[in-house]
């Protein structure tokens, strides 16, 4: 099988830290792949190199078999890589409809003035993609009152409404509290695998990492130390005592 993501030898510094430092990775079709790691280890820089938001000092980044290491963002979205952010990033002074329509609608040509925002098929799909995520209930409330959780889900439903093959998520249960953290988990790890995309998620939780992930890539100084499955990674003697913190 062809990797749906391949990275070789990828490389950046900022000053005098190194962010990634020869990275070599792939990432399968309908994977859910977990990255875990000290902070300042180059986790997000990771995910920043994958979407364009910086490039590399050198190396490639591959999607489906075609470069994307020079590609801006808005492109490689185009492409079919989505992402969700550690903080999310909504439209707090709009519906959390209005906001999945709004990705819809931007999927479909928003610039073009001979497509207004507001239409019905654009309503429907993003209704829908809401009633994925368990947030039909919510679809009419401002996504500033909403509890952490769902701005969460809702900073997904975003990221879904562009189609893609791959999502990228950065630390999904980080400011939730510990009761909704499977909860949520089981519901966006629901629909990733209902729709058959493939997603790479950074997480500190390590029962989160064991219970959701197919296979861990542990991150250490901006390099790949150690990756496999979850229930053997998690248990190595140096990953516990350099990543983890015990031993």
């Amino acid at each position: 099988m062809n990797p749906i993501l391949a990275v070789r030898d990828l490389r950046i510094s900022f000053g005098g830290v190194v962010a990634a430092n020869g990275i070599d990775l792939d990432i399968y079709p309908h994977e859910l792949v977990a990255v875990i790691g000290p902070n300042g280890s180059g986790k997000t820089t990771f995910l920043n190199l994958c979407t364009g938001y910086i490039h590399p000092a050198s190396g490639t980044v591959t999607f489906e078999g075609k470069a994307i290491t020079e590609l801006p963002p808005r492109t490689i979205t185009r492409r079919g890589i989505a992402r969700a952010f550690q903080i999310p990033q909504l439209f707090v002074g709009h519906s959390v409809l209005e906001c999945v329509m709004l990705a819809v609608a931007a999927r479909h040509g928003i610039w073009d003035v001979a497509r207004p925002l507001v239409r019905h098929s654009y309503h429907n799909e993003a209704l829908a993609i809401l009633e994925l995520l368990t947030l039909g209930d919510v679809a009419d409330r401002l996504t500033a009152i909403l509890p952490e959780g769902m701005r969460k889900l809702a900073d997904i439903a975003i990221a879904l409404a562009l189609k893609p093959r791959l999502l990228l998520l950065d630390e999904p249960t980080s400011g939730v509290s510990t009761a909704e953290k499977t909860p949520l988990m089981d519901t966006i790890v629901g629909v990733l695998r209902a729709e058959k995309i493939t997603a790479l998620f950074v997480e500190h939780d390590m029962d989160v990492v064991e219970r959701y992930a197919d296979r861990v890539l542990v991150w250490d100084a901006g390099r790949v130390a150690a990756e496999g499955p979850p229930h053997e990674v998690l248990h190595r003697a140096d990953v516990l005592e350099r990543i983890i913190g015990v031993g």
